[in-house]
């Protein structure tokens, strides 16, 4: 049975080790529309930001959760890995990146005509992908 979506869009969690990094990137850097804070249920905060009509929740945790994400983003682990956002002003983004501070781990290029990709990581060492079309 196939999911009968009542959003066009989707929600996003995002466990972090440092918030105001976090939101520094995300918020600041790369221009989420900061929605509202809440706490979360056995303590902590969610930040919630708005990527286009993509909700990313900014998970704060009270207590640092027992484990992390293995590093080395697609070829370092199984599971998610990165995510991508469509943008029409990727090098303009990838040299803001870059100026902050943020590790550039696949540089600006076309993947096919049209289509140019980069990936950055965020404070944490999660990738994400921009992608631009012709």
């Amino acid at each position: 049975m196939a999911a009968k979506l009542t959003k066009q869009s989707i929600d996003l969690g995002i466990i972090v080790k440092d918030g105001p990094a976090a939101l520094a990137f995300y918020r600041d850097l790369l221009g989420f529309k900061h929605e509202g804070d809440m706490p979360m249920p056995g303590g902590g905060t969610m930040h919630r930001l708005l990527c286009g009509e993509s909700l990313i929740k900014v998970v704060v945790p009270a207590t640092k959760p027992p484990a992390e994400s293995p590093p080395g983003g697609i070829g370092g682990a199984t599971g998610y890995r990165y995510w991508t956002i469509s943008v029409a002003n990727i090098s303009d983004l990838v040299v803001a990146c870059e100026r902050a501070g943020r590790k550039v781990v696949i540089p600006e290029r076309e993947i096919r005509p049209g289509i140019r990709i980069a990936m950055v990581e965020d404070p944490d060492g999660n990738w994400v992908e921009f992608l631009q079309q012709a």
